[in-house]
């Protein structure tokens, strides 16, 4: 046996073999888990030295149950399912993974060019036996459009830059991006409730907080253009789905490009999944063959680093070096 013990609470990638390889650089063991309550987690991992994380909880009662973690790893940037606060009264680093997000910007202008040229349902015609423009119209020319940002951290900003050869006009909201940033990018600052109003389409790029947790509601749905899409590769919870599927019922707005919703996969009941105005990817902005091996061996550095005595390059909660004496 290895000097450590690293457990994988929950993964969809298939095959370790890169983290096997890094972890067992410091003579760790990497056992896997597929674990998807709070219960699966504290049974699994409780005598785990670290943790890799992609899905599962690890909640406050998940975090007093670990006997002898020094770090949580998320495989991502996001950390809303780890109770961060909880793991830093308890001394446990928490570490995300910044990879290159050039994916997830593609992604996001994906969805965007599909919706305004009606792509997905152009195709679905053509292969029903219907070969006819008309059946899809209207569309209407993405050039001279207002596209709205919420949120311009390096997603954003990615965004911005392939967004700038389509002619359109570019706001974004962020209340916390310095303003250079904006004019560096050539992007107008409003503020929110401009946004919303003024964008032909949205795009969110925001990370999931107690702030922006339903910060699209339907009081923002009906300030919406009518003829406004909005595109989400962010988290799921930061719109409210209920509300969307409405705005979409109802045609407050002309539809909505997900790859992220606020239960993942889908209840087979999701009224989403039955509206032919929403187009819904699985979570995968994030996936290229590159980013997916970046992803796990960043992960695995960073519990390498913890378990050998250095502070983790990505720490989320810088908070816990006080509480280490570090």
């Amino acid at each position: 046996m290895g000097r450590f013990r690293v457990a994988i609470t929950d993964s969809d990638y298939g095959s370790h073999e890169v983290e096997e390889e890094v972890l067992s650089s410091i003579g760790a063991d990497l056992i896997k888990f597929q674990c998807r309550t709070e219960d699966d987690v504290i049974r699994c991992c409780s005598d785990a030295d670290g943790l890799l994380n992609q899905y599962a909880p690890i909640t406050r009662r998940v975090i007093e149950g670990l006997q002898k973690a020094k770090i949580i790893v998320r495989y991502g940037v996001g950390v809303d399912n780890v109770d961060v606060d909880a793991a830093t009264e308890k001394g446990i680093f928490v570490a995300n993974v910044i990879y290159d997000v050039t994916d997830v910007a593609d992604h996001a202008l994906s969805l965007i060019l599909s919706l305004v040229r009606k792509i997905v349902w152009a195709d679905r015609n053509v292969k029903e036996n219907k070969w006819d423009w008309k059946a899809v119209q209207p569309i209407s020319r993405l050039k001279d459009k207002t596209v709205g940002i919420i949120g311009f951290g390096r997603i954003g900003r990615k965004v911005a830059q392939r967004l700038r050869g389509f002619e359109v006009k570019i706001v974004a909201y962020d209340p916390y991006a310095p303003r250079e940033t904006f004019r560096e990018y050539g992007v107008e600052k409003v503020d929110f409730e401009a946004l919303i109003k003024e964008s032909d389409i949205i795009t969110i790029h925001t990370p999931l907080t107690n702030e922006t947790r339903h910060m699209i509601g339907e009081k923002e749905l009906k300030s919406m253009k009518r003829e406004a899409i909005i595109v989400n590769v962010s988290r799921g919870g930061i719109i409210d789905e209920k509300a969307l599927c409405k705005a979409l019922k109802e045609r407050w707005i002309a539809g909505a490009g997900l790859d992220v919703l606020e239960e993942e996969p889908p209840a087979k009941d999701n009224p989403l999944l039955r509206l032919d105005n929403v187009i819904i990817t699985p979570h995968m902005a994030w996936y290229s063959n590159r980013s997916l091996d970046e992803i796990r061996r960043k992960a695995a550095e960073e519990v390498a680093r913890a378990l050998s005595g250095q502070i983790p390059v990505n720490l989320v909660n810088k908070d816990v070096l006080k509480k280490l004496n570090l």
